[in-house]
């Protein structure tokens, strides 16, 4: 059978949502794999909708559901209906949703509140030992999810990785176009537009992650 790859998205742009370039590199690269995904993403109120030509918030209100299906091209379904047996691995693009409709993390730093449903999920897939993939600011949620000790990268954000430590995380430093995998948890990261400057430079960090997460689908089969 074709492996099955979750990705959960939180919306559609990156100062409000999933960075759309990280998400479509993502399933690119899955693709190219050969593996199957299906999306998914909270049926909730957006945090807040950001004018992203102007950087500036809009007194306007969006579903991440619906925003989410954007860019899955409305194959999506909510979050609640995703589970762990039904798929080999999971992974999150980055991109600020993660950090105001994943979590509160934005806001509440080192103090932040996962969204109980994605909670839970991701600890079904923790538990089963299958393959975590996150990128970008979405490695914040790591501690939060899974406790102490496990090593991820945003880059080399000293707030950030400081908030990281904070939660109990072990922060390793990483350039652009490098994971950094906690083996033991089974835990893939890369910073992708935390430091790219460009899409390519996002690409290659995030084309190993995919890479990574298929053979570590390879070893838990």
């Amino acid at each position: 059978m074709s492996k099955q790859v979750a990705i959960v998205l939180s919306g559609c742009g990156v100062q409000d949502g999933s960075e759309i370039y990280e998400a479509t590199l993502t399933l690119l690269r899955l693709d190219q794999l050969g593996i199957a995904y299906r999306c998914f993403a909270p049926d909730i109120a957006q945090h807040e909708v950001i004018d992203h030509q102007h950087g500036e918030a809009v007194e306007e209100s969006r579903n991440v559901l619906v925003e989410s299906a954007r860019l899955a091209r409305g194959e999506i379904s909510p979050l609640d209906e995703l589970s762990a047996s039904d798929f080999d691995a999971v992974i999150l693009p980055g991109g600020f949703g993660a950090a105001k409709n994943l979590s509160n993390f934005a806001e509440a730093g080192s103090d932040m509140v996962i969204h109980d449903v994605l909670r839970e999920v991701l600890i079904e897939f923790h538990d089963a030992r299958k393959p975590i993939g996150l990128m970008c600011i979405a490695p914040v949620l790591v501690p939060g999810l899974f406790g102490h000790g496990i090593a991820v990268t945003i880059g080399s954000d000293p707030t950030v990785a400081g908030a990281i430590s904070a939660m109990g995380g072990l922060h390793r430093t990483c350039p652009v176009d490098d994971i950094v995998v906690d083996f033991e948890h089974r835990v893939v990261t890369t910073p992708a537009y935390m430091l790219a400057n460009s899409i390519g430079e996002a690409a290659s960090g995030i084309f190993k992650l995919v890479e990574r997460i298929d053979e570590m689908i390879d070893i838990t089969s």
